[in-house]
C-alpha cells in the first residue's frame, strides 16, 4: 500500500494552526519517512477535512525532526523507552478519531466527550490515563463585535493524559496551542519533566487568557459604572444584563476548574512529578485571582442593576411632577373658561368693556404665578 504524505508545520513558524495532516494516514506505517525520503505533496482537500495539526515525539525535552504518524510516534516511544508522544487534534470527529483512540488505549466514554464537547471542566481517571477538560474564552472588541452578540467567546480543550503522550482535542477558535508549543519547545529543560509539563504549559496558557478576559471585561463594566452614575445620562438596563450574562458564562468556565487544579497539584496522579505539582500550584494561584475578580463583577453588576433602576424610577417620578406641573398650569385657564362658557345671563361683569380682557389678565397672572411656584419647588 502506497504510504500518503504527510507535511509537518514547522514549530518556529507564527502563523496559526492549521490542520496538517490525514487521519487516514495515522493508521499506516510510512516507511519512507524512515528512509529519509518524504514526500510534501498534501492534496488541499486533504488540508481542509483533517482534525490533526500537529504530531511530535519528544525524548529528554527535544523535540525528534521528522514527521509522524500517531502509530509511527507511538512505537519510537516505546521503542526508546523514553519520551513521549503530543498529538493536536482540532474538532475531530468519531471516526477520525477512532485510530488514535485504539492506538493509545482511550476509553471510549472520554473519546465521546472530546467528540461530542459540551463539558464542564473536570478531571477524571479512566485506567492509566487522566482525562481533563478545560473552557477557553476569549474577549470579543467592540468593534468586532455585533448588536447583541456575545462579549466573551468560549470554547472546550479536552486533554488526554497518560504515561508517555498526551493528546489535545480542541473545539473553537479559541486559545490556539501552536504559541505553547512554540514556548515549551524552547524550555527543553521544562517539557523533559513528561507530558505533565504539557498539561501545565495548557492550563497556565487558558488561565491567562483568562486574565486577559477579565482585564477587558473590567474596563467594560467602569465604563458602565461611569455611564449609570453620571448626571443627566441614560442607560438602558438590558446592556447591564447583557454584561450580567458573559459574567456568568465566563463564572462556568472558571470556577469548575479549581478543583481538578487542586487534584493536580496534591498528588492526584502518579503522571504528575513532584516537580510539576509546584507549578500546579502556581496556576491554582491565577485562578484564585480570576475567581475572585469574576466573583466581584457579578456583584458590581447586580449594585449597578438595582442602581439603574433606581435611576429610571426616579427618572419617571420627575417626569411625572413635571407632567402633573403642566397639567394643573393648563387647568386654571381652562377652569375659568369653562365658567364664562356656560351661557348664564347674569354672569359677573359679562356687560363691562374690560370684561375680556381682564378675564385673559387673570388667567395669564394665574398661569405665571403657579409655574414660578412649580419651578421654584424643582418640579419644572
Amino acid at each position: 500500500m502506497t504510504p500518503i504524505p504527510v507535511v509537518r508545520q514547522l514549530a518556529t513558524c507564527p502563523t496559526p494552526e492549521v490542520p496538517v495532516f490525514s487521519i487516514p494516514a495515522l493508521g499506516l506505517r510510512n516507511r519512507s519517512t524512515r528512509n529519509g525520503h518524504r514526500s510534501r505533496s498534501v492534496s488541499t482537500a486533504s488540508k481542509r477535512s483533517t482534525p490533526v495539526v500537529d504530531c511530535a515525539v519528544y525524548v529528554n525535552g527535544v523535540r525528534l525532526p521528522g514527521e509522524w504518524t500517531h502509530e509511527q510516534a507511538m512505537t519510537e516511544v516505546r521503542e526508546r523507552h523514553g519520551g513521549f508522544v503530543w498529538i493536536g487534534l482540532h474538532e475531530p470527529d468519531q471516526q477520525q478519531i477512532n485510530g488514535v483512540a485504539e492506538t493509545f488505549g482511550l476509553h471510549e466514554l472520554a473519546v465521546e466527550d472530546a467528540v461530542h464537547a459540551h463539558q464542564r471542566p473536570k478531571l477524571e481517571r479512566y485506567d492509566e490515563t487522566l482525562f481533563m477538560v478545560l473552557k477557553t474564552v476569549r474577549y470579543v472588541p467592540d468593534r468586532a463585535r455585533a448588536t447583541n452578540s456575545d462579549i466573551v467567546e468560549s470554547g472546550e480543550l479536552m486533554i488526554f493524559l497518560g504515561r508517555d503522550f498526551v493528546i489535545t482535542v480542541r473545539h473553537g477558535q479559541q486559545a490556539e496551542l501552536t504559541r505553547v508549543r512554540n514556548e515549551l519547545e524552547q524550555s527543553p529543560d521544562h517539557l523533559a519533566l513528561g507530558p505533565a509539563a504539557v498539561v501545565h504549559g495548557i492550563a497556565d496558557h487558558v488561565v491567562d487568557s483568562y486574565l486577559e478576559v477579565t482585564e477587558s471585561v473590567q474596563d467594560d463594566i467602569d465604563s458602565i459604572e461611569t455611564e449609570v452614575f453620571a448626571p443627566r445620562t441614560s442607560i438602558e438596563a438590558e446592556q447591564i444584563y447583557l454584561m450580567k450574562r458573559e459574567v456568568m458564562q465566563l463564572r462556568r468556565a472558571v470556577m469548575p476548574l479549581s478543583q481538578p487544579l487542586q487534584r493536580l497539584a496534591g498528588g492526584y496522579t502518579a503522571h504528575v512529578p513532584d516537580q510539576v505539582r509546584s507549578y500546579f500550584r502556581n496556576v491554582e494561584d491565577h485562578l484564585a485571582t480570576v475567581s475572585e475578580r469574576v466573583a466581584s463583577f457579578d456583584e458590581l453588576l447586580t449594585t449597578l442593576v438595582d442602581a439603574t433602576l433606581a435611576k429610571i424610577t426616579l427618572q419617571q417620578n420627575t417626569d411625572m411632577r413635571k407632567i402633573s406641573a403642566w397639567v394643573a398650569i393648563i387647568s386654571t385657564p381652562t377652569m375659568i373658561a369653562g365658567i364664562y362658557g356656560m351661557n348664564f345671563d347674569k354672569m359677573p361683569e359679562t356687560q363691562w368693556t374690560f370684561g375680556y380682557p381682564v378675564t385673559l389678565l387673570v388667567m395669564m397672572l394665574a398661569c405665571v404665578m403657579l409655574f414660578k411656584i412649580f419651578r421654584r419647588n424643582n418640579w419644572l
